[in-house]
């Protein structure tokens, strides 16, 4: 298994070297302005997410971190709290302090890329914390002292602490040396409970998978990547564009759409608030409701059942 390589659903596309060289120009060229940054939440909720053990929140701490409360049960996903990533500096600050997190139950990694798992971050929780990982990935948790790891497979569901999780396909790639591109799997999580299912996509370009994972699941509320997707013709077969994720949340028949996956790390040349406007723009042109779209901001709570009833325009903050 340690030789292992791991696939796409939809068929692979692998860069050439020319294409990153033809890359390289493009960004060279390309001037923006990348100083505004996603706005903190003035009304931080931190007491209550202490306390909380019976509602189901969601809470955006940055990028494709966040706070998950369901069923009283207190679900971290990706978290990365570090302020710099190689040469990249962290556009905006967390939402919410490792410090001011409740008590951790179950961290969920959707794949092994740096911007989604930092073990720096991962060192200010318990090593008996309970992780949950794509297959491939257990080995490395293990050789730094993790003891309560779980890999899964795609379609994969468990229960765990009364949360029914499953390990969905997403549309991606891996690699953290050298040596080590694909040895482990990509993918999104779907959590579910008799009141509630949310799924969080991880990281993906868009992919036939969607429909199939909107077939399978009854998905209350979708959180989906809408940054890092300039320029689109090298970036498109890893990442979605913002008019592509609404695709991505039709395909799913879901009920709210929280985007991420911006703001936090110039990962491509799309900034942060041309994401927001195009997901926008696109969300007027299909003429989906308002209220299914809930643009967050940092460190904010929602309560997505009450916020995708809601009658209230998506905001550009």
């Amino acid at each position: 298994m340690a030789n292992k390589k791991y696939e796409n659903l939809d068929t692979s596309y692998r860069k050439t070297f020319k294409d990153l060289i033809k890359c390289g120009i493009e960004r060279s060229k390309t001037k923006k302005d990348y100083s505004s940054v996603i706005q903190q939440c003035s009304h931080k909720k931190i007491s209550y997410l202490k306390e909380n053990r019976d509602k189901t929140t969601i809470t955006w701490i940055g990028h494709s971190t966040f706070l998950i409360q369901i069923k009283g049960v207190n679900i971290l996903t990706d978290p990365v709290y570090a302020n710099q990533m190689a040469l990249k500096k962290r556009l905006s600050k967390p939402g919410i302090l490792i410090s001011e997190l409740p008590p951790i139950d179950i961290i969920c990694i959707s794949h092994g890329h740096y911007d989604h798992l930092d073990f720096n971050t991962l060192r200010h929780f318990p090593k008996k914390t309970r992780f949950i990982l794509p297959i491939g990935l257990k080995q490395k948790f293990v050789s730094k002292g993790y003891t309560n790891v779980h890999e899964m497979k795609w379609w994969e569901s468990k229960d765990f602490l009364g949360i029914n999780i499953s390990f969905v396909p997403s549309q991606h790639w891996t690699k953290r040396t050298l040596f080590d591109r694909n040895k482990s799997h990509w993918g999104g999580f779907v959590f579910k409970t008799s009141n509630d299912c949310i799924y969080h996509v991880g990281d993906s370009a868009y992919f036939s998978g969607f429909k199939e994972i909107g077939k399978r699941f009854q998905i209350d509320t979708a959180i989906i990547p809408i940054g890092a997707y300039e320029p689109e013709w090298f970036m498109k077969h890893n990442h979605m564009s913002p008019e592509e994720a609404v695709q991505a949340f039709i395909d799913l028949n879901a009920k709210l759409f929280i985007p991420m996956h911006y703001g936090t790390f110039k990962l491509a040349d799309d900034t942060p608030f041309e994401a927001l406007e195009r997901l926008c723009s696109e969300w007027k042109r299909k003429k989906i409701k308002p209220e299914k779209l809930k643009i967050s901001l940092l460190g904010e709570t929602i309560h997505p059942s009450i916020v995708g009833n809601k009658k209230e325009e998506a905001i550009i903050y």
